[in-house]
């Protein structure tokens, strides 16, 4: 698990570093540990490094290690694609859901949060490059669901959250994340309270944070190759 530690350093590093080449504070941006596919021993070893906040995408391997990992306290975020009938699940053990890309969705999330519990802290999933093998709604369909959504009881729209078409190119990956940046500025002009801009993963971290980003969702820099995708 030291592989564990020296990736978290590493990574912590790069934020640091990226925040203050564009001005900003590092400690503006947040850090969460893509940790699905890989077991509670992996998050575990990653939170007795200080790590908190960790990142699922599969609800039933999740709360596999929420339940197993009750006692360190830490902060989930579901990242993935919400299906209507994994949303009981997710607003019962989840604080944060990243991805929330249709009323409907939103509506039976707010129906199942627990009034024991705080709000649930949402982003909405924008499709920003339009590809159609990515969840999220197209831009211009984004102010419309931040109404909805921030109407609805037991949410708390927080923000926005992308995974761009997948670049090697630096200033294409910030075109991108710029786009992201300007719509959350005109949800905010129109009258939506917004803080959270969850964008930018391990190949293209700095870019996202050059252009706002708050949270950044890391996996295989933490945790090493997984099968399949980040996305």
């Amino acid at each position: 698990m030291d592989t564990i530690r020296a990736n978290l350093q590493a990574v912590r590093q790069r934020i640091a570093n990226a925040a203050r080449a564009c001005g900003r504070n590092p400690a503006e941006v947040g850090l969460v540990a893509v940790s699905k596919t890989f077991g509670a021993d992996a998050v575990a070893a990653a939170h007795a490094y200080g790590q908190l906040a960790f990142g699922e995408n599969h609800v039933q391997e999740a709360v596999e290690k929420i339940t197993a990992l009750t006692d360190l306290n830490l902060e989930w975020h579901f990242i993935g694609p919400i299906q209507s009938n994994k949303t009981r699940a997710i607003a019962e053990n989840f604080p944060w859901a990243h991805s929330i890309d249709r009323g409907k969705i939103a509506e039976r999330l707010a129906a199942a949060r627990p009034a024991v519990l705080a709000p649930l802290q949402v982003c909405l999933q924008i499709n920003i490059g339009g590809e159609s093998a990515k969840s999220g709604i197209a831009p211009r369909e984004a102010l419309g669901l931040a109404r909805t959504v921030a109407a609805l009881p037991r949410l708390k729209l927080r923000g926005l959250m992308a995974i761009p078409p997948a670049s090697a190119d630096y200033a294409q990956q910030r075109r991108y994340f710029a786009q992201l940046r300007q719509l959350k500025d005109e949800l905010v002009a129109a009258g939506i309270a917004l803080d959270t801009l969850s964008m930018g993963m391990s190949a293209d971290l700095e870019a996202a944070i050059a252009e706002g980003a708050t949270l950044v969702r890391v996996g295989t820099a933490i945790f090493g190759e997984r099968k399949g995708s980040e996305k």
